[in-house]
């Protein structure tokens, strides 16, 4: 598993359809300003790899001690999770205070995400974004090297 070492990748891999003659939200303008504020620190990668290939993977924002998460993608089972367990463990040895994971969904609350109220969101959002965090590269060693 690595961090922010092949964004351009993970956001065009998770910009690929999924179902035949389904689209996709992610359009190449929005690649190219992710891209942009990838290389500005502001938006972060982590990548699953078997073999040396990439196989999964996932992309968000990083402002104050906040992930937004955006999106992720697996071409074998178990990747994205893979991911997002990796990331939320070495983010939470940086004090970040949570994922903002946009959207409940069974995949995610399987991995232990779940809704919090409005009001409380509000305000642990607020307070989050507001702790200092610089805009970089992730160099973090992560929890794992690559899938078996």
């Amino acid at each position: 598993m690595s961090a922010d070492r092949a964004f351009s990748l993970v956001i065009a891999a998770c910009a690929e359809s999924r179902n035949v003659g389904e689209g996709t939200w992610i359009t190449s303008g929005m690649q190219e300003a992710y891209c942009a504020l990838h290389r500005m620190g502001y938006a972060h990668s982590v990548e699953t790899w078997h073999n040396g290939e990439l196989v999964g993977g996932l992309y968000g924002l990083a402002i104050g001690k906040v992930f937004f998460g955006e999106s992720m993608f697996s071409r074998i089972a178990d990747a994205s999770k893979t991911a997002l367990v990796g990331l939320a463990t070495s983010l939470a040895a940086h004090g970040y205070r949570f994922i903002d994971c946009q959207v409940v969904s069974e995949h995610l609350t399987s991995l232990g995400a779940e809704a919090a109220p409005r009001d409380r969101f509000a305000s642990e959002l607020n307070e989050a974004v507001g702790l200092p965090d610089k805009a970089a590269r992730w160099h973090w060693a992560m929890p794992a090297q690559e899938l078996l």
